[in-house]
């Protein structure tokens, strides 16, 4: 097995290029681990399964489409119960954090967590860390039982408390040891993510007998590989709600506009869903698909044509959507917060009042215009029954993961399959919207709004008539294939 030069990551090549991207595990720093039967053999509640375990060797594909005579791509760990573990139940002493902003489903992971230690490996001590990273040298702890999580998934937010960065890695990891735990669930987006690499190098480095697990979370469903974060399907729902009303305030009053401020620093996916979702909506602004307001093809003109059209339009922009245009005006476009995100403007209020002031000045038109921002209140609820599921599945497979003696791993549904992924893979980039792909020419074809961007390219290059530098490379490099 070749190391690939990065700790977190073991490449193992096969034939027809088959490529494994494996995680780390206890053995490679800390030999001749001896290894136990898995409880979940003598679990009644698993009898009927017919295959209890996964096979060592499964793996999940990457990429389901492939060519017949391609390459069989980059695969990952399959996730699920071996048969033998590294721990024994009454030797672990496992605590879970949770680090970065809300998002439905926290409280679901970390029951679940709980609830698959106790019920499935007879673990008994499991603590809560208070107040994210921080909390391991900062703050009190929490021990965690079933009955004490028993109906926390019905509340939002996280019963642990969270933070934004600003954590000593020396410390959690002297914090870990000090208190004798063996496996740690670490819950967070790609920043914690990060720390938890950085965590698990430091374990390493101590040649400690200590699992690291990731749970990633993301309401904006950036984090790549995986096929969705926990969360976003209750937030695409909650997102409904908004925008519903902002439909029902529009159509209520003559040339009515309804403007809906929806999460997405970077990426628009939560914008794009809920807008499919709702039919309602006449305009979809995201991070990923640039707009201007002024001219030929531009926003204010569509705004006109959809109100004498409609007589009322709905808009949804995403929070990061349309931050160049307003950069000017902008003084804290380099400040960052405590996680490093950068700090964006109030796009949403900013888009309506230029809404309000071009057609005030501008227009023979009266328009009402009613913006409504519901960022922390789709941020503050329980999850649905879909990700519910969705994360009970998470926290299983990371046990699993962790019992078997897997450590620097993220877990997730690659093609449907859950798997066990290198932290690097996802923190290496975020994922974002194709403006390119067919969810967003179904997201144009739903709205009926024009691709801002091809407007402004075609009137610049039949006013300069030559190529324009805003083409998109996405569009070229499509159109050759």
């Amino acid at each position: 097995m070749a190391d690939s030069g990065e700790s977190q990551m073991k490449i193992v090549n096969g034939e027809a290029g088959y490529v494994l991207e494996d995680v780390p595990h206890l053995t490679d720093h800390i030999p001749d681990l001896p290894t136990y039967p898995n409880p979940l053999q003598d679990n009644p509640a698993y009898s009927a399964v017919r295959q209890y375990f996964v096979n060592v060797d499964d793996t999940v594909a990457q990429k389901i489409v492939v060519h017949k005579d391609g390459p069989r791509g980059t695969h990952f760990r399959r996730a699920g119960p071996r048969q033998k573990v590294y721990f024994e139940s009454d030797e672990v002493h496992a605590c879970i954090v949770t680090c970065g902003g809300l998002c439905p489903g926290l409280n679901t992971v970390i029951r679940e967590i709980v609830c698959g230690l106790y019920h499935m490996y007879g673990v008994t001590k499991v603590l809560g860390i208070d107040g994210g990273y921080r909390g391991f040298y900062s703050k009190n702890t929490i021990s965690l039982t079933p009955k004490f999580v028993n109906d926390i998934h019905k509340r939002g937010g996280t019963i642990l408390g969270t933070s934004r960065g600003g954590h000593d890695t020396s410390k959690i990891v002297d914090s870990i040891q000090d208190r004798g735990i063996n496996q740690v669930y670490i819950i967070g987006g790609d920043g914690t993510q990060k720390g938890a690499a950085v965590i698990y190098e430091e374990i390493q480095r101590r040649e400690l007998k200590v699992a690291v697990a990731g749970i990633p979370k993301t309401i904006d469903n950036d984090i790549p590989v995986i096929d969705k974060s926990f969360g976003f399907d209750t937030a695409v729902e909650e997102a409904q709600r908004a925008i519903n009303a902002a439909h029902v305030e529009a159509e209520s009053t003559e040339n009515g506009i309804g403007v809906v401020k929806l999460m997405g620093r970077y990426s628009g996916f939560i914008a794009m869903y809920a807008t499919l979702a709702s039919r309602d909506v006449d305009c979809c602004l995201i991070p990923e698909s640039p707009f201007y307001l002024e001219g030929q093809g531009g926003l204010f003109e569509f705004i006109e044509k959809r109100l004498k059209e409609n007589g009322h339009m709905v808009i949804v922009i995403a929070e990061g959507a349309g931050q160049d245009l307003l950069s000017k005006s902008l003084e804290s476009m380099d400040q960052q917060d405590a996680s490093g995100n950068k700090l964006l403007q109030d796009v949403g209020l900013w888009m309506s009042q230029r809404i309000k002031d071009h057609f005030s000045k501008e227009q023979k038109m009266n328009i009402t215009l009613k913006y409504i921002d519901p960022t922390y209140m789709i941020r503050a609820i329980p999850s649905n029954a879909s990700d519910n599921v969705y994360c009970t599945l998470l926290a299983h497979s990371a046990v699993h993961g962790a019992m078997a003696g897997y450590t620097g791993f993220t877990v997730g549904p690659v093609n449907g399959r859950h798997a066990y992924i290198p932290f690097n893979r996802i923190t290496e980039k975020q994922n974002k919207v194709v403006i390119t792909d067919r969810m967003w020419a179904r997201l144009l074809s739903s709205t009926d709004q024009p691709s801002f961007l091809s407007a402004r390219v075609a009137s610049k290059a039949k006013a300069q008539k030559e190529p324009s530098t805003l083409s998109d490379g996405n569009n070229l490099k499509e159109t050759k294939q």
